[in-house]
């Protein structure tokens, strides 16, 4: 069944999203947008918590972020493969959601499953517009394909602010209790690189760092493949823009 969206942020594991513009994705659904997650694995494969338990904590933070929906596929964590099969899945969810945008993992990645996961979603944008490729769903293109921010910087095409959507990316994080630090809680699990203190604080600094970029408290950076035209420099460039009106007032 087709449910629009406007936004699909789609990674490769339960919480990728979450983690690299959960704070975009709240803040666009505020704006009245709607959103959604895509991840194409259950996470299985992680060192902490299981298949339902992570599914569960993904349901939460949807909740969390406000998105209008949420989905996972069956391809096998630690086995993204960019083969036929999962490209014409991924085709399938953008034929069926028919976003104006989608937001993808980095080209570059230190995980394999999220370098493949980039490479597939690229892919998908641009075989779902072929007529001839038949699937349950009506052929259909994306206009815009963004890539979130991981380990691995790049130069960021735009920079959006979350400083009024921080606490619900951080309380998204969150919700995944098995993946995570906590603050104030105890841990009696195996520790893992994302579940250390350093790596939560990382995050909150992460966007402190790219929002003082752009003169805000929060922000997360996106990269774009190709260029962006754009009608009203004026209007997309200054944070206050003088209607006419105000001009001729000041004349």
């Amino acid at each position: 069944m087709e449910q629009r969206l406007d936004v699909l942020a789609i990674g490769a594991h339960p919480d990728d999203v979450e983690l690299m513009c959960g704070g975009t994705l709240a803040r666009l659904s505020a704006q009245g947008y709607r959103t959604g997650i895509l991840s194409l694995t259950q996470g299985e494969m992680g060192s902490r918590g299981s298949r339902e338990q992570r599914k569960f904590e993904a349901q939460q933070a949807a909740r969390i972020l406000d998105v209008a929906w949420h989905g996972m596929l069956d391809i096998p964590d630690s086995n993204v493969a960019v083969n036929e099969e999962n490209k014409l899945k991924v085709i399938a969810e953008i034929r069926r959601h028919r976003p104006d945008l989608v937001f993808a993992p980095p080209q570059r990645s230190r995980h394999p499953d999220h370098v493949n996961c980039s490479q597939l979603v690229r892919e998908a944008v641009f075989f779902a517009g072929l007529r001839r490729l038949e699937t349950d769903a009506p052929h259909f293109r994306p206009q815009r394909l963004a890539y979130y921010m991981e380990m691995v910087d790049f130069v960021p095409n735009f920079i959006v602010d979350i400083s009024s959507t921080f606490e619900k990316k951080m309380a998204s994080i969150q919700a995944y209790t098995s993946q995570f630090y906590q603050p104030g809680k105890e841990d009696r699990e195996e520790p893992t690189f994302i579940s250390s203190p350093e790596f939560y604080q990382s995050i909150i600094s992460k966007a402190e760092y790219w929002g003082q970029k752009v003169g805000v408290r929060y922000g997360e950076p996106f990269e774009v493949a190709e260029p962006i035209g754009v009608d009203d420099p004026v209007n997309l460039l200054c944070h206050k823009r003088q209607t006419k009106e105000e001009r001729q007032a000041l004349d």
